[in-house]
């Protein structure tokens, strides 16, 4: 089923190993990453880069990564996640953000909910709180967007 849809999550995520991230992604994305379908990414480490390299590989999606400044100002591990998936992916959107703080990423979070139909979240597993994937999840639930929420 063709889908547009975006991904959010922690950016801790030592605590699980990289196969326990592929299992989770091969169960809760594979499912929506049909040829058809559009995934919105985050240009940040975790989750956003977990999720990117995972799609690049496992999907013929259409992958959109979507940074709150530019992609030099992201860290070592995502710029480079994304320059290995670079033939993957379809754009990436730089938001030209001067400064990377709060409102810089919760403005690439609603940018990136605002395009999608959906959102599936990889929150860090106990009670919610004030991060920014909560943040996300909040905001697709104001606009009435379906969430799929898979806590890790």
């Amino acid at each position: 089923m063709p889908v547009v849809a975006a991904i959010t999550g922690t950016r801790r995520t030592e605590h699980r190993g990289l196969a326990g991230f592929s299992q989770l992604f091969g169960t809760y994305l594979a499912p929506w990453a049909s040829e058809e379908s559009h995934f919105y990414v985050g240009g940040a480490v975790g989750i956003d880069s977990l999720a990117l390299l995972w799609l690049a590989e496992h999907s013929q999606a259409r992958i959109t990564v979507v940074v709150p400044g530019s992609v030099a100002q992201q860290p070592d591990q995502a710029r480079q996640a994304i320059e290995d998936c670079r033939s993957r992916i379809f754009a990436i959107v730089e938001l030209g953000a001067a400064e990377l703080s709060t409102p810089a990423y919760h403005a690439r979070n609603r940018y990136m909910v605002d395009g999608a139909q959906m959102v599936i979240a990889f929150p860090l597993a106990g009670p919610e709180d004030r991060s920014g994937t909560w943040q996300t999840i909040n905001y697709a639930s104001a606009q009435g967007k379906p969430r799929l929420i898979v806590p890790v």
